[in-house]
């Protein structure tokens, strides 16, 4: 198993992520985690023919998730699909490491005053039914509350809540005590 699929699974078991079976069983009876095993498995295929499986396998897995992240988005390693669902992701997105995400969570792209994609930072939580909308900045240890609808930029160490959004920073972390098995 490739090392960021490795460092993806141990975010959900920790180092009992190691072990045969548990890989197995993610494999087949956690959709989040096989969308995101064939999702790095297409970015990672270095020749055509595995380049084309891979995709193949992607997209149907897409499908049948309702899970929608192009092989071209760009995510940082530790990548945790918490709960799956239709989960939207625009190609264009960058996302750092230690990264969760629920289901209903539309990330993508506006025109308008901020124009363009977000940028994600590392260690953030977008919960379920959140919408990340434009050439917005999230900081790192950033935690997004259900249904909040964020189209500006969030600093480091804070949480968002609400339609429209409202910043509550803190002095610490707030995704620490959730994000467990974080990776390095």
């Amino acid at each position: 198993m490739n090392s960021i699929i490795q460092d993806d699974l141990f975010r959900y078991e920790g180092l009992r992520s190691k072990n045969l079976m548990v890989k197995i069983s993610y494999f087949f009876f956690t959709p989040g985690f096989r969308f995101t095993y064939y999702f790095r498995k297409a970015q990672l295929a270095n020749n055509s023919v595995s380049r084309l499986f891979w995709r193949i396998c992607h997209r149907s897995c897409m499908l049948n998730t309702g899970i929608q992240i192009p092989v071209c988005t760009r995510i940082g390693k530790g990548f945790r699909i918490s709960h799956w669902g239709t989960i939207v992701i625009n190609g264009e997105t960058v996302i750092g490491k230690n990264f969760n995400i629920a289901q209903g969570v539309l990330i993508g792209y506006s025109d308008g005053r901020n124009k363009g994609v977000p940028h994600i930072g590392d260690n953030v939580i977008i919960n379920a039914n959140a919408v990340v909308v434009g050439g917005v900045k999230i900081g790192n240890n950033v935690l997004v509350a259900p249904n909040a609808f964020v189209n500006f930029d969030v600093p480091d160490d804070s949480i968002v809540i609400g339609n429209p959004g409202r910043i509550i920073t803190r002095n610490s972390s707030p995704t620490a005590k959730y994000l467990v098995y974080t990776v390095e």
